[in-house]
């Protein structure tokens, strides 16, 4: 059975249409005028970008909108991006001190979403093109977010850029791999337009180790950036794995992004394997697009899931089910999925052993694989040889230059990080062109610098960009210092 579109076009806008609507110009200002404006924000430091972000707040709480989008712009050139798909519960908002008082913290997601997309409705030039060519140029493999954010940094700074991308659109991961209802292509493809305004060139249709070398890229720039992000899924290893109706994540929620909602097809009775937050994209796309049951299975507890609770609340809100403890042993059907046998699980030394004599089948027709995604070794062994990779084969970088173990060759993002979140990745890249520029003779480039910070200890420059320190991790150092005391 070919899987199938299950709802018509005008239900699918509605159910895979946008999670929270966009402000008005009214009721952002009302937000706005929420915020304290802290002197030493903490929520400057939970944004690995380190925007500044009283700064932007109190633009549009004076209605200059164009003024805080381009305050958001300077430190993230994917804020529109960002202010849909970051963890703001675990950055930016969890640190708000409006906490502290009982009060929910200010909507800075939703106000950066409101600046950045006054800034694409309105075609609005808020970062200036650089008046001085440096007579350089760099070449960068990819298009993902940690690309984009390397590209826009090094145009900036004065250098000819120039972006190589196998698929016919750029921007990688924020054009075809997020769940829809938080990210359409449209908004990604307007910050690729940003992009080109700066002066960054996009190739796309053009695969590096088969249309492109390594060596005619080193050739043609000065110095290159690898943003290539992660491969493909684990294989669960099970008989019937490669029957028809069994996907990989990302490859689902690209069709999203690639055909019009009413053409992509979708089973009736869908499971996805693994429990992070692509796993929750999945399972909740599938959902809105019509499937009966929508389940995920994990081989461990509720309390040990990667995904973020918010993501998780969601997906049960949608009617989605989970399955803990239990881990997939077969893919049932002739040619086609039409179920999957499970085995129990319980932990012994930290890892899922199955519990013998506990199998059990559920009905499936279509299988997702989100168990996580794998570097992409061989990829990397064969673009840059003797590239110095970690052991589960991600790029090993200088953290505070991108730079690698190889001379005028750097990277960033997934590839290197093995998977963090979009701002991670932009951040990532912006400290890579900086670190090119300065292995090109350039002068070291200090910043993001936040005027409503200026009088603090020290250099007024954003922590959050310089060390990122997530709300989670500061409440673990809290705890943990409670107990020793």
């Amino acid at each position: 059975m070919t899987l199938k579109p299950l709802l018509d076009s005008n239900t699918l806008a509605e159910t895979m249409g946008e999670m929270v609507p966009a402000y008005s110009a009214h009721q952002a200002k009302v937000e706005a005028d929420r915020c304290l404006y802290c002197f030493d924000a903490p929520c400057i430091t939970a944004c690995p970008t380190g925007i500044d972000v009283p700064a932007f707040i109190k633009k549009i709480a004076n209605e200059n909108t164009g003024g805080a989008g381009r305050v958001i712009l300077e430190s993230n050139i994917l804020g529109g991006s960002c202010a849909r798909v970051c963890p703001t519960s675990d950055l930016c908002e969890g640190a708000c001190v409006m906490l502290d008082r009982d009060e929910l913290p200010i909507q800075i997601g939703r106000l950066q979403r409101h600046a950045t997309d006054y800034v694409h409705e309105n075609k609005l030039s808020v970062l200036e093109k650089p008046t001085t060519r440096l007579g350089k140029s760099v070449g960068l493999i990819g298009s993902g977010p940690a690309s984009m954010g390397c590209a826009a940094e090094l145009a900036r700074l004065g250098y000819d850029t120039v972006v190589y991308e196998k698929q016919p659109e750029a921007g990688g991961l924020n054009t075809y791999g997020i769940a829809y209802y938080k990210l359409t292509p449209q908004v990604s493809l307007e910050e690729v337009e940003l992009i080109k305004n700066l002066g960054v060139e996009f190739k796309t249709g053009i695969e590096v180790g088969k249309d492109l070398s390594m060596d005619d890229l080193q050739k043609n720039h000065d110095a290159v950036f690898i943003g290539v992000g992660l491969g493909s899924a684990r294989r669960l290893e099970i008989p019937g794995e490669d029957l028809t109706g069994v996907c990989e994540a990302l490859d689902f929620i690209e069709e999203f992004h690639k055909k019009p909602l009413y053409e992509v097809g979708v089973g009736k009775h869908v499971v996805i394997i693994g429990c992070g937050n692509t796993a929750i994209d999945a399972v909740t796309q599938a959902k809105r697009m019509g499937a009966k049951t929508a389940t995920i299975v994990y081989r461990r507890g509720e309390s040990e899931m990667s995904a973020y609770d918010f993501e998780y609340e969601l997906a049960k809100k949608d009617g989605c089910s989970f399955i803990f403890d239990a881990s997939p042993i077969e893919v049932l059907g002739d040619s086609e999925v039409n179920g999957l046998k499970l085995i129990s699980t319980e932990i012994v030394d930290g890892r899922p052993v199955p519990i013998a004599g506990s199998d059990y089948t559920i009905p499936c027709d279509m299988l997702i694989k989100a168990s996580g995604q794998l570097a992409r070794r061989k990829l990397l062994e064969s673009i840059a040889p003797g590239i110095s990779l970690s052991s589960s084969g991600h790029i090993s970088i200088d953290k505070a230059t991108g730079a690698t173990s190889l001379p005028k060759i750097f990277a960033g993002g997934d590839a290197a990080n093995g998977g963090k979140e979009v701002v991670n990745a932009v951040a990532e890249g912006k400290k890579a062109a900086r670190g090119i520029h300065e292995s090109l003779g350039g002068d070291p480039v200090e910043g993001p610098i936040q005027p409503t910070r200026l009088g603090i200890k020290g250099k007024p420059i954003g922590s959050g960009f310089d060390n990122p320190v997530r709300v989670s991790e500061l409440e673990t150092a809290y705890y943990k210092t409670q107990k020793e005391n």
